[in-house]
């Protein structure tokens, strides 16, 4: 037996700091591009049947809305009240999709726990597929 205990990890002297430095730098690297990828991913949310719909990337940002033509009139308080609700309600679908999405890119690279980037789905912290919201293949 030796006086080393980084000699069990391999390399002169025990310890292989280079190749731990190398590893490091690629998951970085692996990181980074999975990020990328999902700053560039769309994905929709709808609610009232179709009558609302927004698009978030995959990082939840949002990135539009749309409403379904001849659907609101905007005469009333009420119906303005229903498009600000249903406008609320699409965010929160393609929200919960995208922190799915983001969990399934992210996970193998952050040992499968998925960091919280910015926001929780449907039912609180912790609670629904991850902090991004997509389902796999949903890109």
């Amino acid at each position: 037996m030796t006086d080393n205990p980084f000699e069990a990890l391999g390399g002169p002297g025990g310890f292989d700091i280079q190749g731990l430095l190398q590893q490091a730098q690629q998951m970085q690297e692996q990181l980074e591009s999975a990020q990328e990828r999902l700053a560039d991913a769309r994905v929709d949310g709808s609610a009232g049947g179709g009558a609302v719909t927004v698009t978030v990337n995959g990082v939840g940002e949002l990135q539009a809305v749309t409403i379904r033509p001849g659907t609101f009139d905007g005469s009333s308080d009420d119906d303005l009240s229903d498009l600000g609700d249903l406008v609320v309600a699409a965010y929160r679908d393609a929200k919960a999709q995208a922190d799915s999405l983001a969990s399934n890119a992210l996970g193998p690279l952050t040992g499968g726990g998925t960091p919280d980037l910015g926001g929780s789905a449907p039912g609180g912290p912790g609670a629904g597929p991850g902090a991004l919201g997509f389902s796999p293949g949903s890109e």
